[in-house]
């Protein structure tokens, strides 16, 4: 099992930019493939962004040349920017190692004028 802590969400108005980070555990990181998620208030949980250890990358097609992610394996981190925020963007935001159980905590962004 690999522990994951998000952080970086916020309150930003409608156009801004915002860059979440996820921090994971253990020494087998760069071989992990990544992804982001979020969950809107009495909505199913979404899958946003797919990164795997090859750097590979996808988008759901709401966020496509919006949101891009991105893995700093020196860092052991993952990363989702966020540009040209929409209120429909408005979720909390969770880091997942795919093919597992694996989930952060999450953090709140929450897109506003």
């Amino acid at each position: 099992q690999v522990q994951l802590v998000e952080s970086g969400g916020g309150l930003v108005q409608p156009g801004g930019s915002l860059r979440l980070s996820c921090a994971a555990s253990g020494s087998i990181f760069s071989i992990l493939p990544m992804g982001w998620y979020r969950q809107a208030p009495g909505k199913q949980r979404e899958l946003v962004a797919t990164i795997t250890s090859g750097g590979s990358t996808n988008y759901v097609d709401s966020v496509k040349g919006r949101f891009t992610i991105s893995r700093d394996n020196a860092k052991n981190t993952v990363y989702l920017q966020m540009n040209s925020l929409k209120p429909e963007d408005t979720a909390v935001y969770y880091c997942r190692r795919e093919y597992s159980r694996d989930w952060g905590q999450g953090t709140q962004v929450t897109v506003s004028s």
